[in-house]
């Protein structure tokens, strides 16, 4: 699960480094991007030393997890809506990251590994506090969305 979850964050930091390179006129959205986005980096090297102490990272998993990203990347060129869409995926994303990191926290604590849990408790405190963002401003973005003179343009507006 260690692994899985290590792969997750490394998908993550592909998804979000597409994301805030297309998106121009969103600067609060923008700016949150790029905050998780540090985040998201120092969580997977956190992770990175929770497998190196329990046996090691899987490369292999991780070139997967990026190539699904780089592919959700992409996605977003071909949409006009993508803020609206890529707020909703990055909810959904957020909530399999909690759910990921309050199993690791049980699994951590069952297994004796006080370090991983401290970690992963962490690391869930920044994914709950951007899913509370993302919650928080989902109405304000669908709206400058929606505004006449923005439609027809792209998420780049």
């Amino acid at each position: 699960m260690l692994r899985d979850v290590h792969a997750m964050e490394e998908q993550a930091i592909t998804m979000l480094t597409s994301k805030s390179a297309r998106l121009e006129n969103y600067p609060e959205l923008i700016a949150q991007i790029d905050k998780h986005l540090r985040e998201t980096r120092d969580q997977a090297a956190m992770l990175e030393r929770c497998l190196e102490s329990t046996g090691g990272t899987s490369t292999v998993k991780d070139v997967g997890a990026k190539m699904v990203a780089f592919g959700q990347g992409l996605s977003g060129l071909f949409v006009d809506d993508e803020v609206v869409k890529g707020s909703l995926a990055s909810y959904t994303f957020e909530q399999i990251e909690i759910a990921s990191y309050n199993i690791l926290i049980s699994a951590a604590e069952h297994a004796g590994d006080q370090e991983t849990k401290r970690i992963c408790e962490t690391i869930l405190k920044q994914e709950l506090a951007m899913t509370q963002w993302l919650d928080e401003h989902a109405a304000e973005m669908t709206r400058k969305f929606l505004e006449p003179n923005q439609q027809g343009l792209t998420a780049k507006r």
